[in-house]
Formats: structure tokens, C-alpha cells, sequence
């Protein structure tokens, strides 16, 4: 039995006034031709998190506010150990990623900063420091984004595009916000295994889809944390997607955290990992400012939604924008 995908397409259409383009076999579904994109997120936190109530592997909080020494140790691995090992194991695979980095973190280590973007890895946004922003009024989140911007162009020279939200939390002004500041992209949506554009009232905006169940954060306590398991989920992904991806575009997006990946054992997974993923011909690794672009360079054959204020969607999109027509 063949799933109808043009099926889905036509009713997204009548429920979101939104298109969907699904691709013949011929179409150039990423550069060079490549059947699937393999993308990963490196999320440098370390040094952003407030110094007494940070969520992490100790979960008894630290009474009287008192700073709590062995989260932010927890944190600091990232800087001493954790980035600096992931950075090497991307060189030995010719790998390059984005790294979203909180502000208050690259103002803190801004040698680690520059070291990411030297290798040739995107400098993306996050926050000036790791707390929801959600909540703010639009012209205080509009500041809590530019200063961490301005941090990251400080520190390594590169202008953000990019940008994932503390926990992929945005209020219904986000998209607006990012798009008047320059921004051409966001992650903060894992609901789709593509690229996809979404108009706004600036204009065309980037969905790079975020993942969860691919993502390092759900065992950041390392309660359970199988290696072999994880291995085995991160090739039964890529399996699976570079499966379909001789009908249609696909993308498989893998969640790092400095803190979390860059322990030993993680590293030594994801090596296997990418050894067997570049066994495979076909497989572009890219980096989300890549991946954006292509697809508002090959626009016809993107996925376009229109949709309505978040507000009424639940969705992101534009605060501003007319409902769709339910």
C-alpha cells in the first residue's frame, strides 16, 4: 500500500492555506543531487544558566539561592571538555554544524566562540542567557535577542541568522521579531522531517525543523541512558529517511548539548555513528544557514505555509497576521 502524500498535501491546503510540493524522483532534492541531509545542533550553554536554580542532573534545588556549585560545574564541562571534543570528532569526519549559543556563555568564553566558527561551523542564536523569553514583552524580547546576538558578532565576527528559543518556547511575536532583526531562519518547530518556508508579513521565513526524540536533552539526567540504544535509534532514523528519501526531500536533524554529548562515551557513539552514516553515498551534512538557503532558493519545490496568528493556530507564524480560514 502507497501513502497518498499528495492527499495530505491538498487538505494542509484547505485547513492552513498552505502548499505543500511533493517532488518527483528527478528533482534535485539537496545539492549534488544527495538523497538525504544530516544536520546537527550544538548548543553551547555553558556559562549562560543562572548561578543557583539551573535545571539539571541534581534535581533537589539549592535552598536560600545560594550558587550551586556542582550544576555549574555540570556546565562548565561543556567549555573544558565537551565542545572542544565534539569540535575534533566533527574534524575527523568532515562534519560541520550549527552551534547555537547563548550570549552571556560566548561573553565568558569567547576563545571557544571564535574556535567553533574557525573550524567552520555556523554561529547561530540562543538567547542572551538560558531562560524562557516567551513571556517578555515584544520590545523585551526584541532586546534579549539582539544582545545576544551582539555577543556572538563580538566574539567570532559572524551576524546570527539562525535561532532556537530555551526549550523551543517562542511567544507569538518570535518570528516577527527574528525577521526584523536579519534573521532567515528558525528550528523551534519539530513537526516536520524537511525544510519548510512559512510567510510571514515580512516576507518568506525558514523553518530548519528541531528534533526531541533525537536529542541528547531527554537523558540529561543519564537516568537510563543506554549508549547502545541510542546508537541503534540514531541509525534506525537515518534508515529510515534515507529510505524514503529516494521518493522526497528528507532531513534528519540530531540534537547536541555541550554539557551532555561531550562526555567520552557519548563522543565515542556518535563517531560510529557518523562512520556508518558516511558509508552511505548520497548523505549531505549540512549546516542550518545551508539548509535554509536551499530552500528559499529552490522555493517551488519547498513546502509554503500560510498560516494564521499563533494565537489562533497555536502554530508559529505572524502575530499580526489575518486567522486562517478554518
Amino acid at each position: 500500500m502507497t501513502f497518498d502524500h499528495s492527499a495530505v498535501a491538498a487538505k494542509a491546503s484547505t485547513v492552513s492555506d498552505a502548499k505543500e510540493t511533493i517532488m518527483s524522483a528527478t528533482d534535485p532534492f539537496w545539492p549534488n543531487g544527495a538523497r538525504l541531509a544530516v544536520s546537527f545542533s550544538l548548543m553551547f550553554e555553558a556559562g549562560g544558566q543562572p548561578i543557583s536554580g539551573a535545571p539539571g542532573f541534581i534535581q533537589e534545588p539549592m535552598e536560600n539561592g545560594l550558587p550551586d556549585l556542582a550544576t555549574n560545574g555540570i556546565f562548565q564541562y561543556g567549555v573544558y571538555e565537551g565542545i572542544p571534543r565534539i569540535l575534533d570528532l566533527m574534524d575527523k569526519h568532515q562534519v560541520k554544524l550549527t552551534s547555537f549559543m547563548i550570549g552571556q556563555a560566548v561573553d565568558k568564553a569567547p576563545d571557544l566562540a571564535q574556535e567553533i566558527v574557525r573550524r567552520g561551523h555556523e554561529a547561530a542564536a540562543h538567547g542572551q542567557t538560558w531562560q524562557n523569553s516567551y513571556q517578555l514583552d515584544p520590545e523585551a524580547e526584541r532586546r534579549f535577542i539582539a544582545s545576544g546576538v551582539e555577543s556572538i558578532h563580538k566574539a567570532t565576527g559572524q551576524t546570527p541568522i539562525g535561532w532556537n528559543a530555551y526549550y523551543v518556547r517562542n511567544s507569538p511575536h518570535t518570528l516577527d521579531i527574528l525577521q526584523s532583526l536579519g534573521f532567515k531562519y528558525h528550528i523551534d518547530e519539530p513537526s516536520a522531517d524537511q525544510p519548510f518556508i512559512l510567510k510571514l508579513k515580512g516576507g518568506d521565513f525558514v523553518t530548519v525543523p528541531y528534533t526531541l526524540h533525537m536529542n541528547d536533552i531527554a537523558s540529561y539526567t543519564f537516568q537510563n541512558w543506554d549508549p547502545a540504544a541510542y546508537e541503534q535509534a540514531l541509525k534506525d532514523e537515518f534508515d529510515q529517511l534515507y529510505e524514503e528519501g529516494a521518493r522526497r526531500r528528507r532531513m534528519m536533524a540530531i540534537g547536541l548539548h555541550d554539557r551532555i554529548s561531550g562526555h567520552a562515551n557519548r563522543v565515542r557513539v556518535l563517531d560510529r555513528f557518523l562512520t556508518y552514516a558516511r558509508s552511505n553515498p548520497g548523505v549531505w551534512f549540512a549546516r542550518k544557514d545551508e539548509i535554509a538557503a536551499w530552500a528559499l532558493k529552490h522555493r517551488g519545490i519547498t513546502p509554503v505555509y500560510d498560516r494564521g496568528a499563533p494565537t489562533v493556530t497555536g502554530l508559529p507564524g505572524s502575530a499580526e497576521a489575518e486567522p486562517a480560514d478554518w
